[in-house]
C-alpha cells in the first residue's frame, strides 16, 4: 500500500485531489485537525477534509482518513466520534508533528515523551470510534532522541491502534536527511500490528531501500510525490515487473501534467483567498522543477506574477512555455 502523507500548508485537499487523479496511491491522510478543549463543529472538519462530503473519498475515489492532533484523551475521543460519524474509513492520530508551536501546546511529537499518555489517548479514541472504522497513528522515532521509539509504538498498539506510520526521524532531526529506516525494523520486531515506513522517499531506489531497511512493504509518500507525481506509479511498476507483470500505468511525463496544473488552479481559485492563489501554484512548481526540467521554465515565468488573472491567462493560452 502507498499512502499520501499529510503536509500542512502544502499537501492539503487541493493537492490530494490532483495527485489522486494522477494516481498511484491507495489512501490519503489529511493534514492535522487541531483539537484543544472543545467539540469541533462539522464545518471545521469539512473545511480541512472536504472529502467527507464525498463519502470520505477524493474525486478519484481514494479514501481520505482525517487526522486529529491534541493531548486530551476524552476531547480527542469526542471529536473522533463526530468525524467518524461523518463518513470515513477511520481516524488517524498525530504524534509526529515537529512544529514548535504545536509542541508548545502539548501536541504532536512532544507526546512521544509520555508513552502512558499515548496509550490513554488511543484507548479513549478506539472506544469512541465504531469497531468497523480504523484507528491509526503516526509517530516519529522520538522527541530529542529515539530511546522511547519501541515503548511508544507498544503503547499505541496496547491502546488499540491497528496501524502505525513511523516517520523515521526524531523531532530533533526535523526534516534533515537521512531517515533512519532500520529503527523502524527495531520497532517492527516488538509490535504485531502493521507498520508503514515514512521519510526521505524521493524515488524508486529510496522506496526499495526503505522497504529493505525497515522491513515494511507499505510506504507513506510526502515531498517525493509532490516533486514527482508519478512516483506512486513508478513504485507500482517496479513491483509489477518483479512479478513478471506489465506496468499498471505509463510513466508520468511533463507533457501529461498541464491538465493537472489546470485542475489544481481551478480548485485553488475556488477555495483559496485571491492574494494567496499565486503562491500556491508557485509552491507546487517549485517542487516540480526538482524533478522535471521543463517545470523550471514554468516556475521562472510565473515567479514574479502576483495577479491571479495573469496566471489564469497563461494557463489558458500556453500552460507550458
Amino acid at each position: 500500500m502507498l499512502i499520501l502523507a499529510p503536509m500542512e500548508g502544502l499537501l492539503d485537499f487541493v493537492l490530494r485531489d490532483v495527485l489522486t487523479r494522477i494516481g498511484g496511491v491507495d489512501r490519503c491522510v489529511s493534514e492535522f485537525i487541531r483539537v484543544t478543549n472543545t467539540l469541533l463543529p462539522e464545518r471545521t472538519f469539512l473545511r480541512i477534509v472536504p472529502e467527507l462530503a464525498n463519502g470520505g473519498r477524493t474525486f478519484a475515489g481514494v479514501p481520505v482518513r482525517p487526522q486529529l492532533l491534541g493531548s486530551d484523551p476524552m476531547c480527542l475521543a469526542d471529536n473522533a466520534a463526530r468525524v467518524a460519524a461523518m463518513g470515513c474509513d477511520g481516524v488517524d492520530l498525530n504524534f509526529g508533528c515537529p512544529a514548535k508551536q504545536v509542541n508548545r501546546h502539548g501536541g504532536g511529537s512532544v507526546l512521544l515523551q509520555d508513552p502512558e499518555l499515548l496509550y490513554q489517548i488511543v484507548r479513549a479514541v478506539r472506544a469512541a470510534v465504531p469497531a468497523s472504522q480504523v484507528v491509526s497513528a503516526k509517530m516519529r522515532l522520538g522527541f530529542n532522541d529515539d530511546s522511547t521509539a519501541e515503548a511508544c509504538a507498544l503503547a499505541l498498539e496496547a491502546g488499540g491502534a491497528s496501524e502505525i506510520v513511523v516517520h523515521a526521524r526524531t523531532k530533533a532531526d526535523a526534516y534533515r536527511p537521512p531517515a533512519y529506516w532500520p529503527r523502524i525494523a527495531d520497532i517492527k520486531a516488538k509490535v504485531k500490528i502493521p507498520l508503514v515506513a515514512n521519510g526521505e522517499i524521493w524515488n524508486v531506489q529510496d522506496a526499495l531501500k526503505a522497504r529493505a531497511d525497515s522491513g515494511c512493504f507499505d510506504l507513506m509518500l510526502g515531498r517525493g510525490i509532490v516533486t514527482n507525481p508519478g512516483l506512486g506509479w513508478a513504485i507500482k511498476a517496479h513491483d509489477a515487473a518483479a512479478q513478471g507483470l506489465p506496468p499498471p500505468a505509463p510513466e508520468v511525463r511533463w507533457q501529461e501534467l498541464p491538465p493537472h496544473l489546470h485542475t489544481f488552479w481551478q480548485i485553488v481559485s475556488g477555495h483559496v483567498s485571491e492574494r494567496h492563489q499565486p503562491g500556491r501554484i508557485k509552491q507546487w512548481l517549485n517542487f516540480l522543477r526538482k524533478h522535471y526540467p521543463e517545470a523550471e521554465a514554468a516556475y521562472a515565468h510565473l515567479r514574479t506574477i502576483t495577479e491571479p488573472a495573469q496566471i489564469t491567462a497563461w494557463l489558458e493560452t500556453t500552460g507550458n512555455p
